[in-house]
């Protein structure tokens, strides 16, 4: 599918007449998503909006269609998993998937400024944030370096598990990535305006590294996304 691009810089001002659908409607933006995913799950993907003409076409403007928070992993990379290409993802990236002002102010560029109808929190199974977290809760030795504010970061989510007596890692990664979506939406009232106001959604999702799945954790609104996988891939994501 094509995601035509624009100029401009204003909040909104990128969204043109012409503009399909899936730019300006959360819940077919998430759609959009499953069914690149679907494609990269079955080993059949299009690679579109890859050319040189798209290249040039989006060289003076952008209009992504979602933005996509996800882990810094070397096997998470967004555009491949969702089978998108040039324009069509604003991506940002930390481990663990962690947020600060820098990852909400981006957030809130692409929402405000380039009118994207979807923010995604992209995690993983196996999370190495993760795992080093609970490793510091049960040595109480903390990290080197910077790498002590991303394990902090991690540190509430690892909590919460223990009160819901959550302790598999998988398990406590999907509470990880409800808990990045509750940051977004309590740590940027922007963002929280337009959610609120229908012109945004926020979604949770949880990759599965060997299978390539991607399935739904959370959502603000809670119908925006369904809860189905790829074709046959069911057992994987189970």
């Amino acid at each position: 599918m094509s995601l035509p691009g624009a100029s401009g810089g204003q909040p909104g001002s990128q969204r043109g007449a012409d503009e399909s659908s899936t730019n300006t409607e959360p819940a077919r933006a998430y759609a959009e998503l499953v069914a690149g995913n679907r494609r990269f799950v079955s080993g059949s993907p299009r690679h579109p909006n890859q050319d040189a003409g798209h290249r040039a076409a989006v060289a003076d403007g952008q209009h992504p269609f979602a933005v996509i928070v996800g882990c810094s992993d070397s096997r998470l990379a967004a555009e491949i998993i969702f089978d998108r290409g040039l324009g069509d993802l604003f991506v940002v990236r930390t481990a663990g998937h962690t947020t600060g002002p820098e990852v909400l102010g981006s957030v809130e560029y692409a929402v405000t400024v380039l009118g994207t109808p979807l923010v995604v929190v992209l995690g993983h199974d196996s999370c190495g944030a993760v795992q080093a977290a609970r490793e510091v809760t049960a040595t109480g030795v903390a990290p080197a370096g910077h790498l002590g504010a991303v394990v902090d970061a991690v540190l509430p989510s690892l909590r919460r598990a223990a009160a819901e007596g959550v302790d598999d890692i998988d398990g406590i990664v999907d509470i990880h990535i409800a808990q990045t979506v509750e940051t977004l939406l309590g740590q940027s009232s922007v963002l929280a305006d337009e959610v609120a106001r229908g012109r945004c959604a926020v979604v949770g999702v949880s990759y599965r590294l060997a299978a390539g799945v991607v399935r739904p954790v959370a959502a603000v609104p809670a119908g925006v996304a369904t809860l189905d996988v790829p074709d046959g891939s069911a057992a994987a994501a189970a």
